[in-house]
């Protein structure tokens, strides 16, 4: 009975001690995995907000660059096709180089000129944002970064903006603005099974979660007067936002809608005043880590009661080896985030180190060694220092360092840093503090920048930048200069000038018409044709303006105004007008008083037709008296000559070889007479033809000149009078170039009849010549046949370029003839 009593005594306190010590383990255990789930809390928020500070800078300075840059300045200043391209090449280069979701520049209205997403279909061109906090504070001279939904593309981002100077200016022309997704923070939030992490605004509206449910939802229940406020604010969209449901209990812990408790930690989001980095860890989870080992420990206890001391024995040391387990699976884990930490930090293009308290260099990354020429046994454990410029040292030794490890970080210090092989390397230093369990510094971890490049890019832009101011003064003296001179011309000018829309109403007159149609320019403003004008000249302006818009592109047209009971003739030259877009806007009208001129063309016209009518006749008239007087006296004279010739054939043969001597020479010269009567007038053209008298030229040519000439012809109808005289002499004229300048072995005469029209073509292989350089004095034989071609109402064209030979064309329609 004793030993029963003393084993049921044994049992039962082996039985409350495992209580006892399950209890007290119980305790220990959740004691410990609350400090560690508040460590790993503050540890992961500590982690995201500096990934967030990292996130939000970085694109604060590109913004200022780009700002800065001349391609913006010149679009706000000249908003032209040019400038435009310009800005919009620059803003692509940095979206691509920066990889963030889109760069845009706003005037000072706010108004879009030009954007990185210009051809997409939610594109920013055109919109206005001045309603936009980071707008209204750039214009106010302040950069701006700013945290929103985007009202076009409906996608979160951080803003960044900065205003647009002109040169030496205090006044901002626009802001650019530089727009990056939040996409890339958001996948730093991962969600976690005991854990959320959130960011929200000074209102409570959750802008980033690692929770996806959550997102844009009010953390904390608001008043219908801060969402009505919050809404017009537009800058998470037009709600609704419903609550969470979350509520605080104590300043550790909040609790969900369902009642679940969280363990709440939080800290400020660097220069977004208000904003909080949230951290949620579920109680209920920690509890579940807890009761679960515990769970395993007391089933074993049970049994070993029941059965034997022994037994327990084996399942404690289960439970051990299971514990054992977890924690090598949790130290495989946690070496793996090393070797990931290990890679990221040797592997990141930039130079990372980290120094001890004392200033002694504890590691260096891959970068850094390779940017430097250093291996990293020649730099471990000696001072930072000792790698700067003396300038750098001590401003590194008597300011940075001791304000560094007072305050816990430095940003963007510069320093220049000496390489092995002596040149120096400028950058940008950053940094924070790494402290232990006890908030003592131990090292930092720096991130490096050479900005030595940046810097020498920086110099030469100011330099620039100087440059172009005194342009740019220059150009603004030049601007006013050429619009005094634009306005003395409208005013000034003979000419009448007018300007309308696109709807056909006027926009602007010059004073020549106002005095044309007496009517003042306050009156014409807005009207169209019709309203003021007589029904015939209003359909004549109203036609030809419609026929530039629809198709777009300048015209030249006569029009007739009748002034005083006279029809007076205006030549119009109307063009279309484009906005920024290349969309016609409207059209420009410019009409000049011609009448004068086309009595004076009519006058010379008559004049030119009876000078060639009369020309024709004196040729004709000379072939007729070379052919008849000539010709005989010549024939005359052979005839005396044989006779001659043969009297003193036999008594004087010296004089018989003289005579026959004067036989050949007389009958060379009726050739070339009875040629020449040809030539001045051919008879063939009068009873033949004009198809025949330029086969017989042609033929003739190439046995004057030695030069191979053909001539091809279309059948067709019988062409005389002074049709056939007009493309016989440009033939003629032709030719004759071709023999006197083209130095050509071969030419072509080209005569068709197609659709009504006859054409005239002539071709050689000569040297060419540039038509434009052609004066009046060396082109009387041009002119002539350009006189002819003009007075049958034909057209005419000369073709022609040193090396490439000559073309001449002469086309007439038939029924003008």
């Amino acid at each position: 009975m004793k030993l029963r009593s003393i084993l049921r005594v044994l049992s039962l306190l082996a039985f409350l001690s495992a209580c006892i010590a399950g209890y007290l383990y119980y305790s220990t255990l959740k004691e410990y995995a609350f400090q560690e789930a508040e460590r790993n809390a503050l540890n992961r928020l500590q982690t995201t907000k500096k990934n967030l500070s990292a996130f939000f800078s970085e694109n604060i300075k590109p913004v200022r660059v780009l700002a800065a840059m001349q391609p913006l300045v010149d679009v706000l200043v000249h908003p032209d096709l040019k400038t435009l391209s310009a800005a919009n090449a620059l803003l692509d280069l940095f979206k691509k180089t920066l990889d963030v979701e889109v760069c845009y520049l706003m005037d000072l209205r706010g108004n879009t000129l030009a954007s990185s997403n210009r051809n997409d279909p939610d594109s920013f061109v055109g919109m206005n944002f001045s309603f936009r906090p980071y707008f209204q504070d750039a214009m106010q001279g302040l950069p701006a970064s700013y945290l929103a939904l985007g009202t076009t593309s409906r996608k979160r981002g951080a803003y960044y903006s900065y205003p647009v100077y002109p040169e030496r200016s205090d006044t901002p022309l626009g802001v650019v603005v530089i727009k990056a997704s939040i996409f890339f923070v958001e996948k730093e939030l991962t969600p976690e099974e005991t854990s959320i992490q959130l960011v929200v605004d000074p209102q409570g509206i959750i802008f980033i979660s690692s929770r996806s449910d959550w997102l844009y939802q009010l953390m904390w229940q608001l008043k219908r007067d801060d969402i009505r406020r919050l809404r017009q604010t537009r800058q998470f969209g037009n709600g609704p936002w419903h609550w969470t449901g979350l509520r605080k209990n104590g300043n550790k812990e909040v609790i969900d809608a369902s009642g679940k408790p969280y363990l709440f930690h939080q800290t400020a989001v660097d220069d977004y005043p208000g904003w909080k980095i949230v951290h949620l860890y579920d109680l209920k989870a920690a509890s579940k880590l807890v009761s679960e080992p515990l769970l395993k420990i007391i089933q074993p206890v049970i049994i070993i009661l029941c059965l034997l001391l022994g037994a327990s024995i084996f399942f404690l040391y289960r439970h051990a080896s299971l514990e054992i387990a977890r924690r090598r699976t949790v130290e495989q884990a946690l070496r793996k985030s090393e070797e990931r930490y290990r890679s990221l930090y040797h592997h990141t293009p930039a130079m990372l180190h980290s120094i001890d308290k004392n200033g002694n260099l504890v590691s260096i990354s891959n970068y850094w060694s390779d940017a430097l020429g250093y291996t990293r046994e020649e730099v471990i454990g000696k001072k930072l220092t000792d790698y700067l410029s003396p300038d750098s040292r001590k401003y590194a030794v008597e300011t940075i360092i001791p304000t560094f490890f007072k305050d816990g970080f430095i940003k963007d210090i510069p320093y220049q840093f000496i390489k092995k092989n002596n040149e120096l390397v400028e950058v940008q230093i950053s940094a924070i503090t790494d402290r232990d369990e006890q908030r003592q510094t131990f090292r930092s971890l720096a991130v490096s920048i050479d900005v030595t490049e940046r810097n020498k890019a920086e110099r030469a832009l100011q330099e620039a930048k100087e440059a172009l101011s005194r342009y740019s003064k220059d150009l603004e003296s030049q601007v006013r200069k050429r619009t005094r001179e634009i306005s003395g011309i409208l005013q000034y000018t003979p000419a009448v000038v007018y300007i309308k829309d696109a709807n056909g109403k006027y926009t602007m007159v010059n004073s020549k018409f106002e005095e044309l149609f007496g009517i003042r320019s306050s009156d014409v403003q807005g009207k169209t044709d019709q309203e003021f004008l007589a029904p015939d000249l209003a359909d004549q302006f109203f036609k030809n303006d419609d026929r530039v818009l629809r198709e777009k592109q300048s015209i030249q047209v006569e029009e007739s105004i009748v002034i005083d009971d006279k029809a007076h003739t205006y030549l119009s030259t109307k063009f279309p007008l484009y906005d920024g877009k290349r969309r016609v806007t409207g059209v420009c009208g410019i009409a000049t008083d011609i009448t004068a001129l086309k009595k004076a063309q009519e006058r010379l016209r008559r004049l030119s037709a009876g000078i060639m009518t009369n020309q024709e006749k004196e040729r004709a008239y000379l072939a007729r008296e070379l052919h008849d007087e000539l010709g005989q006296v010549l024939t005359a004279l052979r005839m005396e000559a044989v006779w001659i010739r043969n009297r003193v054939n036999r008594s004087d043969p010296t004089a018989s070889a003289r005579a026959l001597t004067m036989c050949e020479l007389i009958d060379t010269t009726i050739e070339e007479v009875r040629g020449l009567a040809i030539r001045l007038r051919p008879g063939v053209l009068d009873h033949l033809g004009l198809v025949e008298a330029i086969e017989w030229y042609t033929a003739d040519f190439e046995k004057r000149y030695d030069i191979s000439c053909v001539f091809e012809h279309d059948d067709g109808p019988e062409i005389r009078g002074n049709l056939a005289t007009a493309a016989y002499r440009i033939s003629q004229e032709a030719l004759t170039n071709v023999a006197r300048h083209a130095s050509a072995t071969r030419a072509k005469v080209s005569l068709s009849f197609e659709n009504g029209n006859l054409s005239l073509t002539i071709k050689d292989n000569g040297t060419g010549f540039e038509p434009e350089a052609l004066c009046d004095a060396e082109g009387l034989g041009m002119t002539n046949m350009r006189e002819r071609a003009n007075l049958l109402g034909g057209f005419f064209d000369v073709q022609s370029r040193p090396g490439g030979g000559t073309r001449i064309c002469f086309t007439v329609a038939l029924t003008e003839s």
